[in-house]
């Protein structure tokens, strides 16, 4: 069954076709592995196995008949409990949520739906998804499965987990400052932040993303090509655009690559990882890219500006809420948020703008290269008790220097591992890219699998 467990989508799918394999029996197999770890991974909200084996049936009816409905039919995936999915309830995490049904899916949710993908579950968020964590005032705290006694990251904390312990190739979370790729790099992921409006998302925000985690850089082309359809209720969206996802070739020589090992503002870059993302530029350009450094350009006052827009923004939300309701936030969310109370327009306008002010920081600092590599995060996983890699709500951000930039900026970025602490930790490589170069990205991912040792066998918890 482990070999199983361990075959990625594109893999499953040519089983499928070739009928040497079932979504019947993938699925069993998927749903036995998360009965035996979820007890200790805490991953997962809203798992309905008996509603996942009618979606695994009917998949096998349709492959049988031989009309799959999508690339992904019958492939056991997962979606991020913020992503609305018709019937259920979207606690973003947080107790302090009256537990309403949703009325609709929202449009991830409806790609992978219309696709025939199986879904498995929901998978746990922070309160708000504000955390680089898994804690939370309504999910049990989810665990890492290199190591349950520290946090996979967040805020696409169950996802991540989900995906390292084996529950399905498909797993997709959300990112506005770094949610999907630091917890894919604490959990030895592919994980792929696409262009600002790549994946159309509902309600749009700025810098708010939608994308895949997952074990391969083919796999998070497929599910991209899924995501990455049209949807009318993202105003801000990018047009439709016709992306050979599964054309992942990319000839290295001569390509332009950057490497940022100091973001400028943000926690002392830790040895080892400073050495594996140097490691990795070591290859690429022994493959033919060229590779210079980038020089830090995030500035204090850009991520204290931010933190005091967000700050404001979750204190507006949270203010409307009963008291009742509010006193069951997240203390370190909450105690975060109250900072925003007290704050003047002035504040809040300038904090505001400093979007902007990194986001141009970012495309002028990037625009001489193809590609930017980076560390994803500067430190390894805390404990899955801590909320953040300081644990500090004075401190919310340092960890978050390297990835909330491309947030701003709109350009794709996307994790892969490129090595291990001395503690068997996964390190993650953020590979950034131009704008809209989702492609790019993941062709340099891909190239990356290829160029870098054997990789570890992923952990049974």
């Amino acid at each position: 069954m482990t070999d199983l467990l361990n075959l990625s989508a594109v893999e499953l799918i040519a089983e499928y076709r070739a009928g040497t394999l079932s979504p019947v029996e993938v699925t069993d197999a998927v749903l036995a592995r998360i009965d035996a770890l979820e007890p200790t991974l805490h991953a997962l909200y809203a798992y309905d196995p008996t509603a996942a084996r009618a979606e695994a049936k009917a998949s096998e009816a349709r492959w049988h008949a031989g009309a799959p409905i999508g690339v992904i039919d019958g492939v056991p995936l997962t979606l991020k409990e913020n992503i609305a999915t018709r019937g259920i309830p979207v606690p973003l995490g947080t107790a302090a949520t009256e537990l309403v049904p949703a009325l609709a899916d929202a449009p991830a949710a409806a790609r992978v739906h219309e696709a025939g993908a199986v879904l498995l579950a929901k998978t746990t968020m922070p309160d708000y998804g504000m955390l680089t964590s898994g804690l939370s005032s309504f999910h049990k705290a989810s665990r890492n499965p290199w190591d349950t006694a520290r946090t996979p990251g967040g805020s696409s904390a169950g996802a991540a987990a989900a995906a390292a312990a084996g529950y399905g190739p498909l797993h997709v979370g959300t990112d506005i400052g770094g949610s999907i790729r630091l917890p894919g790099g604490w959990c030895g992921l592919v994980a792929h932040k696409p262009s600002f409006g790549r994946v159309p998302v509902d309600p749009p925000f700025l810098g708010r993303c939608a994308g895949p985690l997952t074990r391969t850089a083919a796999d998070a082309a497929l599910l991209m090509s899924v995501l990455a359809q049209p949807d009318a209720r993202d105003h801000l969206s990018l047009p439709p655009a016709e992306i050979p996802w599964r054309e992942l070739d990319i000839d290295l020589r001569g390509v332009r690559v950057g490497v940022q090992l100091d973001a400028g503002v943000c926690l002392d870059v830790e040895l080892e990882i400073a050495a594996a993302v140097a490691e990795a530029a070591r290859l690429f350009e022994a493959a033919g890219a060229t590779v210079e450094p980038v020089e830090p350009f995030l500035r204090r006052e850009m991520l204290d500006g931010l933190n005091r827009f967000w700050q404001t923004r979750a204190w507006a939300d949270m203010s409307r809420l009963p008291v009742d309701r509010r006193e069951r936030v997240l203390p370190y969310i909450a105690e975060w948020a109250a900072g925003g109370a007290s704050l003047n327009g002035v504040d809040v306008y300038t904090g505001f703008a400093q979007m902007d002010v990194m986001s141009v920081a970012a495309l002028r600092a990037t625009e001489p290269f193809d590609f930017v590599l980076s560390p994803v995060c500067p430190v390894s996983a805390p404990p899955a008790e801590w909320a953040s890699p300081t644990n500090d709500p004075r401190q919310p951000f340092e960890h978050i220097a390297f990835t909330v930039p491309y947030n701003m900026s709109g350009q794709p970025a996307v994790s892969v591992n490129c090595g291990y602490t001395g503690e068997d930790q996964p390190i993650g490589l953020q590979i950034a890219g131009r704008r809209f170069d989702d492609l790019g990205v993941l062709r340099m991912a891909a190239a990356f699998e290829r160029l870098r040792p054997a990789q570890r066998d992923w952990p049974i918890a």
